[in-house]
């Protein structure tokens, strides 16, 4: 065994409970994205504050996944996706890496702050128990929150998240690691991502779009990293890792 073998594998161990972790992550985000289409054609959410409470007081699971509480669970999956890919990264690309983990980071911590799932549901529990002269004000409080939450803090999330996304796959194309497939399954999804959901009908058809892309490259990911792990990929695939902190060529 050459001394590259030894690098990369040693890294891959000393890293294989996140590499693992990433992949059940990228293999889970998949999952969920089919269960949240599937919601959503089956139960369009409501179109008003009004709809929404009375969704929830009918069936408040079903209401919380209308304001997108699987995206947020999702979310935390792709962030353990993204420091997988990151790791593997890491000594190839430290600062394009590093840039990337970070504006990840800024962008979940917007969305996740802002999804108004549970809020919602304790405002409409609220209006439910409320005289009629309460009641307006709740609703005004629930269209608040739904203005909070497709604002300045979702676009945060999306732009940063979109631009996250093309620095991990400009780095995995130049880098070649975990091949190159996955850096251009990345570029795609990054691309689509460029304009927010919110921006109209070209931004929600690039939205949906996008989702394809993303799969297929959680997929890869799934599989890559769960063989990096095993130290079933050939040095050239995986020299992202090195146990010296040294980048391998």
């Amino acid at each position: 065994m050459d001394d590259r073998t030894t690098a990369a594998g040693t890294g891959a161990e000393h890293w294989r409970g996140v590499l693992l972790t990433g992949a059940g992550a990228a293999a889970g985000s998949v999952v969920f994205i089919v269960v949240q289409i599937a919601v959503f054609a089956l139960h369009p959410p409501p179109a008003s504050v009004d709809g929404f409470f009375v969704l929830m007081d009918e069936n408040p699971l079903l209401g919380m996944l209308s304001l997108d509480l699987l995206l947020s669970v999702n979310n935390v999956l792709v962030a353990l996706v993204y420091l997988a890919l990151i790791v593997v990264l890491w000594d190839r690309a430290r600062s394009t890496a590093a840039i990337a983990g970070l504006l990840m980071v800024l962008g979940m911590a917007a969305y996740l702050s802002s999804n108004p799932a549970v809020d919602m549901l304790l405002l409409s529990q609220q209006h439910a128990s409320a005289t009629p002269a309460d009641q307006p004000a709740l609703v005004a409080a629930g269209e608040v929150l739904l203005a909070s939450w497709r604002g300045t803090a979702f676009l945060t999330y999306y732009v940063l998240n979109g631009i996250a996304l093309l620095l991990v796959a400009i780095a995995l194309l130049r880098t070649k690691a975990l091949g190159r497939a996955l850096g251009w399954w990345a570029l795609a999804s990054g691309v689509l991502m460029l304009v927010p959901s919110t921006f109209g009908l070209i931004g929600l058809v690039m939205s949906v779009l996008s989702l394809l892309p993303w799969c297929v490259m959680c997929v890869i990911a799934a599989a890559r990293l769960r063989a990096l792990a095993a130290g079933g990929l050939e040095p050239s695939q995986a020299h992202g890792l090195s146990a010296s902190g040294s980048p391998l060529q």
